[in-house]
């Protein structure tokens, strides 16, 4: 099966010690794209990203590129965190639309289309639909420290938006190229996106348990990177300037 040199939509995942997650998700993703018609989403390619795999990870996706010919795959040389690896991603994507997912297999395929679905009769100024886990399943301890981490950054950075740690989102290429990077800035999205005068929307979308692997984070790292990056991200927010021009 061709694919074309244009496609609309890269799906970027990018995965850090997967190998037994990688070919069920790339599976799923396909299903869930192949097929429709291309404003819909069947005009996709999908885009790896090892994150220096410390497993076979690399080696799973470097089979599977035979047998699926939307997979691309990009390897870091030296681990870099996720955030590094989705924007690896997004500047490897040809899409003019991403959409990611996280490489453990709780975010579902089957929502993007219903993504793309919401951006077809969003407003042009809507550049970000982020996903919105209304169902978690995870511990309850991760649900707790996630419930009130959504409460302090909302709080502080006023981006009305229910769940930024979901990692199934749609948004625009180029909008996200012209974002500031940092490390953990994929946490922020919507605070980000609307700092640079873009709009953004939450969709409810299936969350599912972990079924192999193991988190990579731990709630206590999470809090103590967390405090330090909201209070950089507030400071970008208060230090923004957004200039409407129009050519003459």
């Amino acid at each position: 099966m061709p694919v074309s040199t244009s496609p609309q939509l890269s799906v970027v995942v990018p995965v850090f010690n997967e190998r037994d997650n990688v070919a069920p998700l790339v599976h799923e993703i396909t299903a869930a794209l192949r097929g429709r018609a291309a404003d819909d989403g069947g005009n996709f390619e999908i885009v790896y990203i090892d994150d220096r795999s410390r497993d076979d990870t690399l080696a799973v996706l470097t089979a599977l590129k035979a047998e699926v010919p939307e997979l691309r795959v990009v390897h870091h040389e030296s681990q870099s965190g996720q955030s590094t690896a989705i924007r690896t991603g997004v500047k490897a994507a040809r899409g003019t639309w991403v959409a990611t997912l996280d490489g453990d297999g709780q975010n579902d395929p089957a929502d993007i289309p219903k993504l793309i679905a919401e951006r077809a009769r969003a407003a042009s100024d809507i550049k970000l639909f982020a996903g919105w886990r209304v169902n978690r399943q995870d511990s309850g301890s991760k649900r707790w420290a996630s419930k009130w981490a959504n409460a302090i950054r909302a709080r502080m950075l006023r981006d009305d938006t229910p769940d930024t740690g979901c990692g199934i989102k749609l948004f625009e290429r180029a909008a996200f190229l012209d974002l500031p990077y940092f490390d953990h800035m994929h946490r922020y999205l919507p605070a980000l996106m609307q700092r640079a005068g873009w709009k953004t929307v939450s969709v409810p979308v299936n969350h599912r348990a972990r079924s192999t692997g193991v988190s990579k984070y731990n709630n206590l790292n999470r809090a103590l990177v967390g405090i330090r990056d909201l209070r950089g991200v507030a400071w970008l927010i208060t230090r923004s300037k957004i200039t409407r021009t129009r050519e003459i």
